[in-house]
């Protein structure tokens, strides 16, 4: 990525304007995109309702990837990252407690991790650090929310609301809505999604256990729905607990004793002793893709612009690939001089990631419904699948590329 010194002045005309890019939605995305614009030379705000204490006390993990891990180590905050978060040299999958697993390792993919697990409160706080002391050209606006945006050839206005009642605008040359699943910059828009929602739920909690190592991931089918045990820190794991909506809710109202229970005979007994460490959260499980990533003066990044099933882990990494991509390309355009918020700007943006994140939300669905199935052909099918994986090394190392990203265009950042 091009420096600030390369780049073309504006005019005083042009200084009009309060921002070069407004993101609305500080978490982990919207900041990975303001962080990756550090050294574009372009003006950047982030709009987020929440306090940033507010906003990063949020008791969840995620999987990351290592590319996830080369974009933010290009960004420059990596190493505010990495000490506190969980690594791991193994993936075991396996269809529910049938004893032949899939076992993928740190070899298959020339990598000294196959992947980590980060809590969001430790990646979100380093972030906004790394943000409010590095990133000269990045400040935020918060608490504070959109009420009304106007779009215009030149640019976009933004009326927003504070807790104290004030009203206030922002002129700006682009919009970027990072406000998650439920955009309301979507919607306003008038950007319509394709998808579905699941028959399923998800029950997330962290848990400490005994086991002797921490260094493996597990992926466990079950007829109800996959079960991913993700480690953390402190030979604690982060669990997605995934059940049809009954269940689910089922499990999130046992009592502690039953619940760990349930889970120790879910888990196999891999993890030895259990204890739960957070509160148990639900949310439902949705797909969608939206019909446009991007139109004049706007464009979508992460769960705004998609959303697929948490099977495999993948819902963060695309949002962190598709921030550094969008990053790339502003910069990129700037640079030359052409407007950022074009529409023939931010139609490059769309293209690279728009296919790319279909094929994962393609890939996440196959998965889901392969497994969650007691269908006899559907059983003997997958379980023939998982088999060629264990044997055929080449098939092996395409389906660890394609869950760790490889397989894609690979933002600049990633290769610094």
């Amino acid at each position: 990525m091009q420096s600030l010194q390369s780049a073309p002045n504006y005019s005083e005309t042009e200084r009009t304007y309060d921002c070069d890019v407004a993101i609305v939605g500080g978490g982990v995305v919207g900041a990975t995109l303001a962080a990756a614009l550090k050294d574009s030379g372009l003006d950047v705000v982030l709009i987020e309702a929440n306090t940033l204490e507010g906003a990063a006390a949020r008791e969840r993990g995620y999987a990351l990837s290592p590319l996830s891990g080369q974009i933010f180590e290009g960004i420059g905050v990596w190493d505010k990252i990495f000490p506190h978060i969980g690594k791991y040299r193994h993936i075991y999958l396996s269809d529910a407690d049938n004893p032949r697993i899939v076992k993928f390792k740190t070899a298959d993919l020339g990598t000294e991790f196959l992947g980590y697990v980060g809590e969001h409160t430790v990646m979100l706080k380093a972030l906004q650090s790394f943000i409010n002391q590095d990133c000269d050209n990045a400040r935020w606006l918060c608490p504070a929310r959109p009420s009304q945006i106007t779009y215009s050839v030149e640019g976009a206005v933004i009326e927003l609301e504070t807790d104290d009642g004030q009203c206030r605008q922002l002129k700006t040359r682009l919009v970027v809505g990072a406000d998650g699943a439920r955009s309301r910059i979507r919607e306003w828009a008038g950007i319509k999604t394709n998808g579905w929602k699941y028959w399923q739920s998800c029950v997330t909690f962290m848990i400490t256990h005994e086991a002797a190592r921490n260094d493996i991931a597990f992926e466990r089918f079950w007829p109800d729905g996959p079960m991913g045990v993700l480690p953390l820190t402190e030979n604690r794991c982060h669990i997605v607990w995934t059940a049809p909506h009954d269940e689910a809710k089922a499990l999130l109202n046992l009592d502690e004793e039953t619940f760990l229970k349930e889970l120790e005979y879910y888990t196999g007994g891999l993890l030895g002793k259990l204890s739960l460490t957070s509160d148990r959260l639900l949310f439902p499980v949705q797909l969608f893709q939206s019909e446009q990533y991007v139109q004049p003066r706007l464009a979508l990044i992460g769960d705004a612009a998609h959303r697929c099933h948490p099977v495999a882990g993948q819902g963060l990494n695309l949002g962190i690939r598709d921030a550094a991509a969008l990053a790339q390309v502003l910069s990129e355009a700037y640079l030359r001089g052409e407007d950022i918020g074009d529409i023939r700007v931010l139609k490059r943006y769309e293209r690279w990631r728009k296919k790319e994140n279909l094929a994962i939300l393609g890939f996440t669905d196959f998965l889901d419904r392969m497994f969650s199935n007691s269908w006899w052909p559907i059983v003997q099918l997958r379980r023939f699948g998982l088999w060629l994986l264990r044997t055929v090394p080449p098939l092996k190392v395409f389906a660890l590329r394609l869950m760790t990203g490889f397989l894609g265009r690979r933002p600049s950042l990633s290769k610094l």
